[in-house]
């Protein structure tokens, strides 16, 4: 069996218990080396064989895996963050189905809700954004042209953006374009959830300036609306007295008010 596992944000010990246990149990390894925590591997049983994948390409990874199913080995393709974003699994995935290799796929924590966590930020927040746009700027790979960083910015809703902090300057010029302010609030979180985690909150128009001062060049997440610093927002329908769910009846403001003089 080969086991997708998402290695969480950063943190050792923000890793899944069934991703550790995976870990634990796994006869061969094969992480992301530029981007997995190195201290996941002290998971790893003695004997336990090492590949990084940083230095091999999709066929060497592959050859390992065949190579390790046909011996009855345990495998662990161990991802950054949830290996759905960004993960290239979809490619390993539909090359062990032509070669009939069982796999699954265990999700793990991503770096976008890390960031969250760096920041005590809630993505979501009533009348301000209830949509989180995750999207990352075409550089060496191109982003589907329908895909624009404009087209996403039009819609004003919260935007995680990945992949994109060695190209802040034109980041700035197309979200401003798409129909942010260039006041509007931005957040660099560089590396978040590890131990040597920075987080910077600034504008849409200060953003590579910010970047520049504090020396950041790559592995940090932009994150772009009016949560970040939110001026109003309404409190959630959920938890409101006069609010009827599943659950609880909703009682009018007037008796509300006579429940707690009691």
């Amino acid at each position: 069996m080969i086991h997708f596992v998402g290695a969480g944000s950063g943190a050792k010990d923000l890793i899944t218990v069934r991703g550790q246990r995976l870990l634990g149990e796994a006869d061969i390894i094969i992480y992301a080396g530029s981007l997995v925590n190195p201290e996941l591997l002290d998971e790893k049983k003695e004997g336990c064989e090492v590949f990084n994948s940083a230095k091999m390409t999709l066929e060497e990874v592959l050859t390992v895996m065949e190579e390790g199913d046909q011996k009855g080995c345990e495998i662990v393709r161990l991802h950054t963050g949830d290996p759905c974003v960004y993960g290239a699994i979809r490619e390993q995935m539909d090359a062990l189905d032509e070669k009939g290799i069982v796999y699954d796929y265990c999700p793990g924590v991503s770096s976008f809700c890390g960031a969250a966590s760096a920041l005590n930020l809630e993505y979501t927040l009533p009348d301000i954004s209830q949509s989180v746009v995750i999207t990352r700027m075409a550089g060496r790979t191109p982003v589907p042209e329908k895909e624009s960083i404009e087209s996403f910015a039009a819609h004003q809703a919260t935007m995680v953006i990945f992949l994109s902090t060695g190209m802040l300057e034109e980041l700035s010029r197309r979200l401003v374009a798409g129909g942010y302010q260039e006041n509007t609030p931005a957040a660099i979180v560089y590396k978040a959830t590890w131990a040597d985690e920075e987080k910077y909150v600034c504008t849409v128009g200060s953003l590579a300036q910010t970047a520049r001062e504090h020396g950041i060049t790559k592995t940090a997440l932009i994150i772009v609306g009016d949560v970040i610093l939110p001026q109003q927002y309404r409190r959630s329908d959920l938890y409101h007295p006069e609010f009827t769910t599943e659950f609880r009846e909703g009682r009018s403001q007037e008796a509300s008010e006579r429940e707690r003089t009691k």
